[in-house]
């Protein structure tokens, strides 16, 4: 150890357990200064979410007060980062800025420029990026030929290959920040110019590491051994974790040892799902123009549909179809969607309303607070059969009553979302529209009153998808 002081840079890795950069700054350095900047390209930019902002910032309180604890604290800048880390360097005299990689376009530009920036420093200060956001080095599988995968199965047998690194605990004592140093303060959400729109009751989980750390426990301890049985079971059966892992409120790494550990089918479903995180991630890591257009370039051909009405009834779950409209609300309300009912409903909107994927993808990342680039593009991507791990379109049209059956065939996610449903037989509950008048009145769901009848007709608008489809690869 050197007596120098270094910047740990925090971003989605908001927590203090198994956290590799804050360990590589301590066993090098005297004093550590943890930051996090507020950038508003993330906060105000593209996907832009008032909910998973308002949920960073109450992980970040948790985390400062964590900081506290042992002696630190967190230091908040807001502004570009390649401008506050520099000035914050030179307050300090800091020898270096450590901080954990991500993959997405933005983030690789914008830590390109952070290190240009901190090069450029008088004097110079040392950029150490590393390892914490993923399980694994999602850079380093190569397929034969060199090249990176676009498959996941070859990719998960490479993935498992891949050395896996240390977990590290929590440190139970941290330096003290330097004397005189302006530490800042988190703003409101207000003040960012942004509003929380989801539920104060419906949340689907609570923020912060201490939030996290149960939920995992519960998960680990009580549900992973079912996981491979009922992760496609709608009301429940999944670990929910999503938000944590995306905020860093978690390690996915540790998650991947303990549920290793564990063993047996649930574990190895579960750690199969961390590979497809990691996978999109190398995906979007070696091909950044994802983010704009569809991974097959044959598919960039396709002719989307523009209806403004449409889009608003999916939306708001608004369809006519129970489990559309039960994931629909479930997101509103929630900041989270079962990952069946996010296949359910972005087919539904790709391949039944005939609409673009990207306007999927920007609803979803408005509402999600486990709103991630990467996933959620491989995932729109994917169900709308234009990305990679490609698959003939038929195969990825779901129907939305045959998917209800399978994952909820007691009905309790629809009736739990969709309460306009509540007293409708099991029997007619997936096709609500098939009740004769008594059965609507015996149900008090008058079906174009209390609940709307189907906006477009599956089997019709199927039929017009695999043409469309057809007709883009027959124009590449």
């Amino acid at each position: 150890m050197t007596d120098s002081t270094a910047i740990v840079w925090f971003r989605r890795d908001l927590r203090l357990h198994d956290h590799p950069p804050l360990v590589r700054a301590l066993a090098a350095h005297a004093r550590v200064v943890p930051v996090f900047v507020l950038d508003p390209a993330i906060v105000r930019g593209r996907f832009a979410s008032g909910a998973r902002t308002a949920f960073m910032l109450d992980c970040l309180r948790e985390l400062d007060a964590d900081l506290r604890e042992r002696g630190s604290g967190l230091v908040v800048r807001e502004g570009r980062p390649e401008r506050e880390l520099p000035a914050l360097a030179r307050e300090i005299g800091a020898a270096a800025v450590h901080w954990a990689s991500d993959a997405t376009p933005y983030a690789i530009a914008r830590d390109r420029r952070v290190r240009s920036a901190l090069a450029a420093a008088q004097p110079a200060v040392a950029a150490v990026p590393g390892p914490g956001n993923f399980v694994a080095d999602v850079g380093r599988p190569r397929t034969r030929a060199g090249g990176p995968y676009t498959v996941f199965t070859p990719f998960h047998r490479a993935w498992q290959q891949l050395e896996r690194r240390t977990v590290h605990r929590t440190p139970a004592v941290l330096p003290p920040l330097p004397a005189g140093l302006r530490r800042g303060a988190l703003p409101s959400l207000a003040a960012l110019g942004l509003t929380d729109e989801l539920s104060p009751t419906a949340r689907a989980v609570e923020p912060g590491e201490r939030a996290a750390r149960r939920a995992a426990e519960r998960w680990l301890d009580g549900h992973l051994g079912d996981y491979a049985r009922d992760h496609d079971r709608l009301a429940g059966g999944t670990s929910a974790l999503s938000p944590y892992l995306h905020h860093g409120c978690l390690s996915a790494r540790e998650c991947e040892q303990r549920a290793v550990r564990r063993g047996g089918e649930g574990a190895e479903a579960f750690v199969r799902q961390l590979a497809w995180r990691d996978f999109y991630a190398h995906v979007l890591l070696h091909h950044p123009e994802d983010v704009r257009r569809e991974h097959q370039e044959r598919m960039r051909a396709l002719r989307w549909e523009r209806d403004d009405e449409l889009l608003a009834a999916w939306q708001d779950g608004r369809t006519g179809f129970p489990l559309v409209d039960a994931g629909m609300r479930q997101l509103r309300a929630s900041g989270w969607m079962h990952n069946r009912a996010r296949l359910v409903t972005g087919s539904f909107l790709t391949k039944d309303l005939q609409l673009d994927w990207r306007a999927g993808e920007a609803w979803f990342m408005r509402w999600l607070l486990d709103g991630d680039v990467a996933s959620n593009n491989g995932n729109w991507q994917w169900i709308a059969s234009v990305g990679v791990d490609p698959a003939p379109a038929f195969r990825r049209i779901l129907n939305p009553a045959l998917q209800q059956r399978r994952h909820d065939p007691d009905g309790a996610y629809v009736r739990r979302w969709v309460p306009e449903l509540a007293r409708v037989p099991d029997a007619l509950l997936t096709e609500p529209w098939l009740m004769s008048e008594q059965q609507q009145r015996a149900a008090g769901c008058r079906i174009g009153a209390d609940y709307p009848a189907p906006i477009v007709d599956h089997a019709h608008e199927r039929r017009r998808a695999l043409e469309r489809y057809r007709a883009a690869g027959s124009e590449s």
